[in-house]
């Protein structure tokens, strides 16, 4: 939930995800569906609040979370409910960005989420107080990075890097952003897009979504166990689950 990428494709679009977390906590259980609100969804579990950071449906919508706002802030707690639970009751709608626009955040702490759906790309963030919404060009490949793990300067940084990457790779495909995930960053650990501060705070997991007319499928990538998953959902279909 600490950096996103989108890219669009010849044959869709792929969303990808690095979860920064910290050693001690739980790891999440991998992707299964589930059904939510008479919805379908896709994602990975964390054990510890019942929520997730990444989503598809069964219509093909997506959604992948961030912590923080626009900057780094100082948790005041207790918060009414998780950002992972938030985050569901969100994708559990009928309309993403009319989900967005509707829940109640009083109390909730600060986060980004990038939804997609129907071909469009928006970007939402709550900063403790306001909502802020921006629908984003979905031709063009983006990338975010969690404000409360990275400067400003880094963020830009990372920015660069991407663009560096992008120049070697113009039309990449999903091993090829994967692989962005996994090395990307100038052998920067600190920063870098997999990160390891001291085995405290590290990737602990890639999860990549990738839409075709047809398909909508998840990729989970465990770090530290070394597992690897899948999950396809036929756009017209039951989901199938695949490990």
């Amino acid at each position: 939930m600490c950096t996103v990428t989108y890219l669009p494709t010849d044959s869709g679009v792929l969303i990808t995800s690095n979860r920064d977390e910290k050693i001690v906590r739980s790891r999440a259980l991998p992707p299964a569906s589930y059904e939510m609100n008479g919805h379908r969804l896709v994602f990975p579990r964390d054990p510890d609040a019942a929520g997730t950071w990444i989503t598809m449906k069964e219509n093909g919508q997506m959604a992948v979370l961030l912590n923080g706002g626009w900057q780094k802030h100082e948790p005041v707690y207790p918060y009414r409910k998780s950002r992972g639970l938030v985050f569901l009751d969100i994708a559990a709608t009928d309309n993403l960005f009319e989900g967005f626009e509707s829940v109640s955040l009083e109390n909730i702490e600060p986060f980004t989420i990038v939804l997609f759906q129907d071909g469009m790309l928006q970007e939402n963030r709550w900063d403790g107080s306001r909502k802020h919404s921006r629908f984003m060009d979905a031709s063009e490949p983006q990338i975010w990075s969690s404000v409360t793990l990275y400067s400003d300067e880094v963020i830009r940084q990372r920015k660069d890097w991407f663009h560096a990457w992008l120049l070697q790779h113009p039309s990449p495909d999903i091993q090829a952003v994967r692989s962005f995930h996994l090395f990307g960053g100038a052998g920067d650990e600190h920063n870098g897009i997999r990160m390891n501060r001291n085995n405290e705070m590290l990737t602990v997991s890639i999860t990549s979504m990738e839409k075709t007319p047809n398909t909508a499928t998840m990729f989970y990538t465990d770090l530290l166990e070394d597992a690897h998953f899948q999950v396809e959902v036929s756009l017209t279909k039951v989901p199938v689950t695949h490990s």
